[in-house]
């Protein structure tokens, strides 16, 4: 933490209190760089990962803009925004919402989220309501702009989160169409946030931004410096073995388990809760109430071990994460870092184990290169292998039958089809993998 006190800014006093009842007193590095800019009127673009307070240091600077100056006439009455909050995905909205929810509760603003895979009358009928702030993901966004629900013209703060991630997910081109729609960059504050500052995102900053500030905060060795880390190189087939014995050892109290593809998610799902431990997965499939189900469960420690893939590494803000586990070493180096983020937030110290198979080895040089420092290697004992209990792998999903007009083909002749086709081998003649 820095020497700087929330009370020694220029902040409205309901704003101020706002962050006493979060508990807050002392800005992190992003907010104590951020705020002093950003409250004397000047766009910022800072390069922060997360976990590092930079949701507050928008929210904060937005509440304190908004109830600074006055709310610009709309014609006609139409409905729009003053401070419009992008985000990528749906958890990172969600978090921004409950985190606005808690800063901004004195201030009177009101505030609407709006995001896919969720009742879309609902909140179609909030913004119709009346809003002062709009935290959104771009594509429900650009749908109700594009059918007149609300106007970008009396935008006075926009804030662009995990704009990188914008780029990675494929909403560079409906981001750019919404700030093509808004006020003139140079009526506006603007904040942009990203996990690396590279030249397509600096590229939108110089474009759609009035000539912002570059801030950053030493990203990769801020998040990881108070996380214990180690890997175990494991093959394949012991890789659950580890994982039962780590866990017996950790007695983690809230527990991560990252996953690279959904089908491992839902098997580490069943095969841990057969083991007896009370886990649930989310992925990108999964419908978004049952996210949020899941989500809440593990937040009220319903849930002792909750297993992700890489949707939930960015936006997923849950207190008192002790460990995050890599069952799979991820592809890209920069989601080692988000993913190893869920823990050790606010000053706290947390656990990060990794397991390192051949399936996945070979992203391990790129991981160290990114963190610019070696992951500690830790060569397990035979007594941390534990024995599954049996039966514990997942029923095999049933294929789709054949359509009606395959199954009604007339037959024809016995050599039609080739008799004797070999099936798959039995298990004791395949070869181990």
């Amino acid at each position: 933490m820095s020497l700087i006190r929330f009370d020694s800014l220029p902040l409205e006093e309901t704003v101020l209190q706002g962050i006493k009842d979060a508990g807050f007193a002392h800005c992190t590095p992003i907010q104590s760089k951020t705020l002093p800019l950003t409250l004397a009127g000047k766009d910022v673009a800072g390069q922060a990962q997360t976990g590092t307070g930079k949701t507050a240091a928008f929210l904060i600077t937005a509440f304190n803009h908004l109830l600074t100056r006055p709310a610009p006439k709309q014609a006609n009455n139409f409905v729009g925004p003053r401070c419009l909050i992008i985000a990528p995905t749906r958890e990172l909205a969600m978090q921004i919402e409950r985190d606005a929810i808690l800063l901004g509760s004195n201030c009177g603003l009101r505030m609407v989220c709006v995001y896919g895979g969720v009742d879309y009358e609902k909140q179609k009928q909030k913004i119709l309501s009346g809003l002062d702030i709009l935290i959104a993901t771009p594509g429900r966004l650009i749908d109700y702009y594009k059918q007149k629900f609300f106007s970008l013209k009396s935008v006075q703060v926009l804030v662009i989160d995990e704009a990188d991630r914008m780029f990675d997910m494929g909403f560079i081109q409906d981001l750019r169409y919404i700030l093509r729609r808004m006020t003139p960059f140079d009526e506006r504050l603007s904040m942009l946030f990203s996990a690396t500052l590279n030249f397509r995102v600096l590229e939108l900053c110089y474009e759609h931004m009035n000539n912002p500030e570059k801030i950053a905060i030493e990203p990769e060795k801020f998040v990881v410096e108070k996380i214990q880390q180690s890997l175990y190189h494991v093959g394949l087939h012991e890789k659950f073995s580890l994982l039962l014995g780590l866990l017996k050892r950790e007695e983690g109290k809230k527990v991560i388990i990252f996953c690279n593809t959904k089908a491992w998610a839902e098997k580490l799902e069943f095969k841990l809760r057969h083991n007896g431990y009370v886990a649930s997965q989310i992925s990108g499939d999964l419908h978004q109430n049952k996210r949020t189900k899941v989500l809440d469960q593990f937040k009220n420690s319903e849930i002792d071990i909750l297993i992700a893939t890489d949707v939930a590494s960015r936006g997923l803000h849950v207190d008192d994460i002790t460990h995050v586990i890599n069952y799979d070493l991820p592809q890209d180096p920069e989601d080692y870092v988000h993913r190893i983020g869920r823990t050790a937030r606010a000053g706290a110290e947390g656990t990060a184990i990794t397991l390192c198979c051949e399936n996945f080895a070979a992203h391990l040089e790129h991981v160290e290169e990114y963190l610019k420092q070696k992951i500690p290697v830790v060569w397990p004992d035979e007594e941390l292998f534990l024995a599954g209990k049996p039966g514990g792998e997942p029923p095999r999903r049933k294929p789709k039958p054949r359509s009606s007009s395959n199954s009604s083909r007339p037959s024809g002749n016995s050599s039609s089809r080739p008799k004797g086709r070999p099936g798959r081998p039995s298990s004791s003649s395949r070869r181990p993998r």
